[in-house]
């Protein structure tokens, strides 16, 4: 993997309902995977739409955030432990990552961080 963006991520806590259009989304459970000799770090979740006008549905997915590169190496003023993140860049190695959690996890979808 090259070198990416680097980034501080908040360990929020886990199991909490966040209200959306149309449903709600929640994440689950925090995940790591062994990915070319470092840690990806993932959280694994599930959307349910239950409020839209037109049906109802749901998916189970995970959003990777990144290679750990120090993991919750300080605190943040709130207490959340904070770790230090690199961006997965290169396509040839979030297919393999995406590979690697479905077959570990039981989501429909993988995402990656999105990077402005």
């Amino acid at each position: 993997m090259g070198h990416y963006l680097q980034y501080d991520y908040v360990h929020r806590d886990l199991d909490r309902s966040v209200s959306a259009i149309g449903g709600h989304y929640r994440f689950c459970k925090e995940g790591r995977l062994s990915f070319r000799g470092r840690q990806v770090l993932y959280l694994c979740g599930y959307a349910l739409f239950d409020t839209t006008c037109c049906g109802s549905g749901g998916c189970g997915y995970a959003l990777v955030q990144g290679v750990v590169i120090n993991w919750k190496y300080k605190k943040d003023p709130d207490g959340f432990s904070i770790s230090r993140m690199e961006e997965i860049g290169e396509p040839d190695s979030r297919k393999e990552i995406q590979r690697l959690i479905q077959a570990k996890e039981k989501v429909q979808q993988v995402r990656f961080r999105a990077w402005l």
